[in-house]
Parts: C-alpha cells; sequence; structure tokens
C-alpha cells in the first residue's frame, strides 16, 4: 500500500539486499563473491546505465569505514547495490538467482 501512494509511477530501478551465506563465510565475504559471480552484471559504482550494474559498497565506495562506521552509515558488511538495465528480464534474474546461488552456497529452488 505505501509504495502505491508514495511510488504511484513504480518503484525506482535501485535497489540493495544482503547476501546471507549457508556457511562459513563472513557478510562481506559473501558480499563480495555474489559480486565475483555475476555474469550478466557489470561491477560499477555508478547508476542509471543501460547496463545491469552491482556493487558491494562494503568492499568498494565505502572500504575506508571501520565496521563501527559502515554499521552508523547503514551499510552492513553482506549489501549488494543494484542498478537495474535494459537486458532482458530474464536474463537479469537468471544471472541474480546464480550469484546469490554460488554467494549463499544453497542450492537453487
Amino acid at each position: 500500500a505505501r509504495a502505491k501512494k508514495y511510488l504511484p509511477e513504480g518503484p525506482g530501478s535501485v535497489f540493495s539486499f544482503g547476501v546471507k551465506s549457508a556457511g562459513e563465510l563472513s557478510g562481506r565475504e559473501a558480499g563480495e563473491k555474489f559480486i565475483n559471480s555475476v555474469q550478466l552484471a557489470s561491477h560499477l559504482a555508478n547508476i542509471g546505465d543501460v547496463r545491469t550494474l552491482v556493487i558491494h559498497p562494503a568492499s568498494t565506495t565505502h572500504r575506508q569505514l571501520t565496521d563501527d562506521q559502515l554499521i552508523e552509515a547503514g551499510v552492513p558488511q553482506d549489501l549488494i547495490r543494484i542498478s537495474v538495465g535494459l537486458e532482458d528480464v530474464k536474463d537479469i534474474l537468471w544471472d541474480l538467482d546464480q550469484a546469490l546461488t554460488v554467494a549463499s552456497g544453497r542450492s537453487r529452488s
């Protein structure tokens, strides 16, 4: 209901989420593994490109911050930011799914 109220024309193309590992990986390691596993998306810090872009802020744009500063800034170690491009949505979803599978250590369902 709130999304329809505040975003009447639909949501934007930039969103973020955390990557939780089923194994021994830390949040930072899981985030980095996700970034290294994408095949379609590009690992770039800008947004609004025609290509789908992914970034792991804790190891790139915010790498100079301590763990406490990251928490204070609202940037958890496992955070991934995505700027959705113009590729076919099925291709984007496939890429995100396979990268999450690799990073989380869970099997695809």
